[in-house]
């Protein structure tokens, strides 16, 4: 089937949107510790701001899903925007412990604002278009892959521009003592990413289109919102391949805290100086973002390899499980082979659940309808945060070592293993399953 003009459109509209979403958030993960540090927060505060922000992603996910679903993709998007204009200046100005919690609140809020919101659009649209049997999946695996990248280079933009800042004579102390200490040379990125921010809001406004919805009212919101969102959380118990993907969503989160909490410390450990560790780490990020990407970018060619996206999901999750197992198995050696076999298990985890998360989007789009479309997704990245922070928890009560690995390794590749029953047939179009009535939006 040739792909429409207005489907190359609004493909290339949400991997401009990826970008400009996932960019800022690179820029503030290189420098955002050092800066909480230079403003004197301990690092228990540290963690008590980590935790702020991911506590109100977790218990907004569904409400802000749910809010998308009824009020339109776009102002959803715009209003996540906002928020973290205003959450990139308090954080990246900040220097009370309030002042900085109200930043991570904000920052959290609008994550789970944005979360699955531009996909959304991106599949309503195509779908408007194209049908319901439009092809999805390359647009999918293309905003993935900016995805990927826009995190890359804003971890090394945000490393760099500090440092960059400090070669020059004196600069950081001058741009320091300009703004009577309300600016750093660690404060730059954040005010990058807020510059950026902007950026996203006008486009938005101003590029993303979207079908008319019945004008939604105060009293329509309340009934319509709780209503979705109920919807949501039945869908895994009312449709089979809706709760593989959750169950393979946990999986998955399960293997990323796990990278998450151990490869600094590991890092740390092979280098023997912290500086130098978290140099490595932040390298290793970048290059696993790029494998990621690169994986997403593979994703339409892993399904028709495969045969399917059901089976590229079991051969891409599978990849992901032995990238585990390399690490396990080079966990208490220091020896260079050992060393380079580890970072290509930690390359082969991201390039295989890179290469998996289209093809299970791909089916997730098909089996839901567009009223429920966004709290779908929101379900599946709560699913996934929620195993991640459990398993976090077990992992860190672990003692180092190959341990951690395997249990993780195993998770993934139950998660795996999950596909290798073939699914049901689709529903007909039409009747695809929604996770709310458009009944509750009138």
């Amino acid at each position: 089937m040739t792909e429409l003009p207005e489907a190359r459109t609004a493909r290339r509209r949400y991997v401009t949107v990826c970008a400009l979403l996932w960019l800022p958030s690179g820029l503030g993960l290189a420098s955002m510790v050092l800066l909480l540090s230079e403003r004197g927060m301990s690092l228990a505060t540290i963690a008590g701001l980590f935790a702020a922000h991911s506590l109100t992603v977790a218990a907004l996910e569904l409400p802000t899903g749910g809010l998308s679903d009824v009020l339109g993709r776009r102002p959803v998007l715009a209003v996540a925007g906002v928020l973290n204009v205003v959450a990139c200046v308090l954080v990246g100005l900040g220097t009370t412990a309030w002042v900085l919690s109200a930043g991570m609140v904000l920052m959290g809020a609008a994550r789970a604002l944005s979360s699955g919101t531009a996909e959304a659009w991106y599949v309503d649209t195509v779908q408007e278009c194209s049908g319901p049997d439009a092809e999805l999946r390359t647009g999918l695996s293309r905003g993935g892959s900016a995805t990927s990248a826009a995190l890359a280079v804003g971890m090394l933009l945000g490393g760099a521009l500090p440092w960059l800042l400090g070669l020059g004579p004196d600069l950081g102390a001058r741009l320091s003592e300009a703004t009577s200490g309300a600016v750093l040379p660690l404060s730059v990125p954040m005010l990058l990413g807020a510059a950026l921010r902007v950026a996203l809001v006008c486009y938005v406004l101003t590029v993303l289109r979207e079908p008319p919805r019945p004008p939604a009212t105060l009293r329509s919101v309340l009934r319509g919102v709780p209503v979705t969102v109920l919807g949501g959380l039945r869908l895994g118990g009312s449709d089979a391949l809706v709760r593989r993907i959750l169950l393979t969503a946990a999986a998955v989160g399960s293997a990323v805290a796990a990278i998450e909490l151990l490869i600094p410390g590991r890092t740390v450990e092979l280098t023997g100086a912290p500086g130098s560790g978290a140099m490595v780490y932040a390298a290793l990020s970048c290059v696993g973002f790029a494998c990621n990407g690169v994986g997403s970018h593979l994703a339409p060619l892993t399904a028709r390899v495969a045969g399917s996206g059901e089976r590229a999901v079991l051969v891409c999750l599978g990849t992901g499980a032995t990238g585990l197992l390399l690490l396990a198995v080079t966990a208490t050696s220091a020896h260079p082979a050992a060393t380079a076999l580890a970072v290509v298990g930690f390359c082969l985890l991201y390039l295989g659940i890179g290469a998996a998360s289209p093809n299970q989007n791909d089916l997730l789009h098909r089996r839901v309808a567009g009223a429920g479309r966004a709290t779908a997704l929101s379900v599946q990245s709560l699913a996934l945060q929620l195993a991640g922070a459990l398993i976090g928890l077990v992992v860190g009560a672990m003692r180092p070592g190959p341990l951690p690995w395997l249990l993780t390794g195993a998770l993934l590749l139950s998660g795996a293993l999950l596909w290798l029953r073939r699914v049901g047939a689709r529903p007909a179009p039409g009747k695809a399953i929604a996770s709310g009535s458009p009944a509750g939006m009138s």
